[in-house]
């Protein structure tokens, strides 16, 4: 999917090791420079997946950190070998770094806009030389968890950075029709270079479009104001070769999702930031930060987009999507929110989202979104969304049932509002009626889960599939009990969970006995004739309080005592857990 080649992969891993050679000559000299920070956040922000592809620009970059390196003095120090080693010292190792290359892209947006943390950036050098020494497996679990709480820490300043420049999100409506006339398409997530564009093109008579991770800058006041930021373009980033085959217009990359061109359309491409692709344009900045859009602006002019209005749809056939729910939009309704559930109009939330790939078995989220009950709402964010941010499941008190809170990095919001919740009901997010559906792709998604597994946040789907560089070791002893590796649907273990885009409360008894009861409470059937799923509470009203139900996977029952079949095949049994815990106020 990523269209690396190998020699473009083999100068990368070199540019990580230049990056830890910087961090140590920093650390043993005792002292950083602002030069040696951002090469640090740049440079591992280069890395990343569907950043770079320009061998040239990576091995300049390199001289650079080389060059910032020898300033410090000193001999270069020896390098550890970063895939090299038994099994979960790498997968360890390589946790660590897969989650900093994400915490780099954060902390790179933030210093875009003038706001830096220096406890986030003198993390980068820890953690650098971190991953060149050698630790007991503890060690590096207590490296890990320091690390996730140190990401919170940078996913907080990046929104104190969006908000402070461009003001709290508001919800909006985004249409993803295409009006006749020139355009542009900016894809990507920095929103400071998408300023600068709208600041160029005002007057010009050339309308913008977001494209994949950059929908959510219609919600903000300060992006919002411009009229000529019209809508968004097609979906998320893996479907960009087909939805911009012979596109009439340029498109600008400002961050990651960047993928090989076709023919068709790789001369109206452009690059900026740390982007690249040998071949392409390449937008530089001056050293105040500008950016010229000259060359885009004109293009668009010249190749005069649509003759006439395009119509485009989402992947459920919709024309019309929603953005702007980021926690203050959803908090400012929190009052509302806790009496829909205290009412039982809510009875469950779900965060749907993540990144998202061209795997077919991707197409789970939408299934799983599509058959929530009326009576739950879906909180989404990053790239993911797009399996079903076209759909329209109707409202509850007003709010619609699929709320966008943003990008990636706004997983923030969505810990802002959980953490509110739960002080509301004078519980744990844990406690709350609150499941996590998470698609991981690249190093974000990594970053993201390791700072949801230091918060102590469980209830965790994590798919499509396990992670490669976890080793089962570390699964076993550290995320198992935290998180379920596989997703709730579309998966081996249960195959069956999931066959057609019915609720099951619009199927009738024949057709409930396909179903394990499991699925069937998770998405509002009450009946449960077999034990119901790992990360789904059944909550029941008490006087004296609330008891929940929970289910957790009794590992090693196969086709034995206490588990069921499902056709020839054993299916894992479940045994229940029973706690009582706070009630509603």
């Amino acid at each position: 999917m990523c269209g690396k080649q190998p020699e473009t992969a083999h100068l990368q891993d070199e540019l990580v090791r230049e990056l830890i050679g910087l961090a140590e000559a920093a650390t043993a000299a005792g002292q950083r420079t602002p030069t040696a920070d951002r090469l640090l956040a740049d440079g591992l922000f280069t890395t990343l997946t569907n950043v770079n592809f320009d061998n040239r620009a990576i091995a300049e970059f390199t001289a650079r950190v080389r060059a910032e390196r020898d300033s410090f003095g000193g001999a270069p120090c020896k390098v550890v070998e970063l895939w090299k080693g038994d099994t979960d010292t790498v997968s360890l190792r390589s946790t660590l770094l897969f989650g900093m290359k994400g915490m780099a892209a954060y902390a790179h947006h933030a210093m875009n806009l003038g706001y830096v943390d220096d406890e986030v950036s003198a993390w980068f050098y820890k953690g650098l030389c971190a991953v060149n020494r050698p630790h007991s497996v503890e060690e590096w679990l207590a490296l890990i968890v320091e690390f996730g709480q140190m990401n919170f820490r940078c996913m907080e300043l990046l929104d104190r950075a969006n908000t402070g420049t461009f003001g709290t999100p508001q919800p909006t409506k985004v249409p993803i029709d295409i009006k006749k006339g020139p355009f542009i398409v900016v894809s990507g997530h920095d929103l400071a270079d998408l300023a600068q564009l709208l600041e160029q093109t005002e007057g010009r008579g050339i309308n913008i479009y977001t494209h994949s991770e950059m929908l959510p800058a219609h919600g903000y006041p300060g992006l919002k104001k411009y009229p000529q930021l019209v809508g968004n373009f097609g979906t998320a980033w893996q479907s960009q070769q087909r939805e911009f085959e012979n596109i009439p217009a340029p498109i600008l990359f400002t961050t990651n999702c960047l993928m090989p061109q076709r023919p068709s359309y790789r001369d109206r491409v452009y690059t900026t930031s740390v982007v690249g692709y040998e071949g392409l344009r390449h937008i530089e900045a001056d050293a105040c930060g500008r950016k010229d859009f000259s060359p885009l602006i004109e293009q668009a002019l010249a190749l005069g987009g649509y003759e006439h209005d395009h119509s485009m749809s989402g992947i459920n056939g919709g024309h019309m999507l929603m953005t702007g729910f980021a926690h203050g939009a959803v908090l400012s309704h929190a009052e509302e929110i806790i009496s829909l559930i205290k009412s039982g109009k809510v009875r469950h939330i779900f965060l749907v989202g993540g990144c998202d790939g061209a795997h077919p078995g991707r197409n789970y989220y939408t299934e799983f979104v599509k058959s929530t009950p009326m009576d739950t709402l879906v909180l989404t964010l990053a790239c993911g969304k797009y399996r079903f941010n076209d759909l329209d499941l109707g409202e509850i008190g007003g709010l619609p049932r699929i709320l966008d809170m943003g990008q990636c990095n706004d997983a923030y919001s969505a810990i802002k509002v959980a953490l509110a919740l739960a002080d509301a009901f004078g519980c744990t997010v844990n406690d709350l009626p609150l499941t996590l559906v998470l698609s991981w792709y690249e190093q974000k998604a990594v970053c993201i889960l390791l700072t949801l597994l230091a918060l102590g946040v469980k209830n965790i789907y994590l798919g499509p599939t396990l992670p490669a560089f976890l080793s089962e070791t570390v699964v076993k002893h550290w995320w198992r009990p935290t998180i379920c590796t596989r997703p709730p649907i579309r998966s081996r273990t249960w195959m069956r969970f999931w066959e057609g885009d019915k609720p099951a409360s619009f199927l009738d008894a024949t057709e409930r006995s396909l179903f394990p009861s499991r699925l069937l409470a998770a998405i509002g059937f009450s009946k449960r004739k077999r034990k119901e799923n790992n990360e789904i509470y059944g909550i029941q009203r008490q006087s004296s309080g609330r008891k929940e139900c929970r289910w957790t996977h009794a590992r090693g029952l196969s086709g034995g005592r206490g588990s069921c079949r499902s056709g020839n095949r054993a299916v894992p049994s479940w045994r229940l857990q029973h706690r009582t815990v706070r009630a509603a106020r």
